[in-house]
């Protein structure tokens, strides 16, 4: 197994590196680096590995070094390992925004680097994730990274690096979207009688159940939909109502904004 170094020891790395642990990394082959002695000591005592709080040190003989800093944060720390990196190791970058063309302007022309999309549902290891590798990324690293990811969650690797963006509004924040609609269902099932704890756990349990059947199908969403539409009943009056509120025209316009905003904050590392 390769050796990962975490640079940032904040809940994505944590949950990555307790994600790699329940699947059988050794903690010897695990570091993380983060300058804030809390943020070390927690990790510590959470999974027993070493912490650093040099950078260039916890890189030293790192295979696989994860970015897992704030976009703002990423040049300085990138530009300050560039001569502290092993030959031939592998960068993944977790920071949303963020394109290869500054990684690599950061890092190095010829350093293998993969941008990737998880989402904060890794913390409860069923997270999704998009991955683009350039083409100095080689089979066994990509198998690697995809280990990573794969251990609180699923992966998917991606075409081009546009689609980086698309992954950012589908699955990057789809989340929220999620938690909106929960958070709605809650407090109108409060209004029209329930009592608040009841209203929680039915629309959280539904959600549950409604994903459960769509990934345990192969049935299209839309045909399972119909299943629980009966003609004249409650369920189609209930669509009938979203449907005539452009409830799908209202997320597409969502996603699109999104999009729009991954790709601003793309072109300000750019210009």
């Amino acid at each position: 197994m390769n050796s990962i170094a975490f640079i940032g020891g904040g809940n994505m790395a944590s949950c990555l590196i307790g994600g790699l642990l329940a699947n059988g990394y050794q903690r010897r082959q695990l570091s993380v680096s983060d300058p804030e002695d809390l943020a070390r000591k927690a990790i510590q005592e959470r999974h027993q590995i070493t912490a650093f709080n040099d950078n260039r040190a916890a890189v030293n003989s790192a295979d696989i070094v994860v970015l897992a800093v704030k976009p703002q944060l990423i040049g300085d720390i990138a530009r300050d390992l560039r001569t502290a990196l092993k030959p031939r190791c592998a960068v993944v970058s977790i920071a949303a925004g963020v394109p290869l063309g500054a990684l690599r302007n950061w890092l190095g022309e010829s350093l293998a680097i993969v941008r990737a999309m998880p989402n904060t549902p890794a913390m409860v290891l069923n997270g999704a994730a998009g991955l683009f590798a350039n083409s100095h990324v080689t089979s066994q690293q990509r198998d690697t990274v995809e280990q990573l990811f794969n251990a609180v969650g699923s992966s998917c690797w991606l075409e081009t690096e546009n689609q980086v963006d698309v992954v950012t509004a589908v699955s990057g924040s789809g989340p929220a979207y999620f938690f909106l609609v929960f958070e709605i269902m809650q407090r109108v099932a409060v209004e029209l009688g329930l009592p608040a704890q009841t209203a929680r756990e039915l629309v959280l349990q539904t959600a549950r159940g409604a994903t459960e059947m769509a990934r345990s199908t192969a049935s299209p969403p839309g045909e399972l939909r119909q299943q629980v539409t009966s003609p004249g009943g409650t369920t189609e009056r209930a669509i009938e109502t979203l449907d005539n509120g452009g409830l799908e025209d209202l997320l597409r316009r969502a996603m699109q904004a999104a999009v729009t905003r991954a790709e601003e904050m793309s072109n300000d590392y750019s210009s």
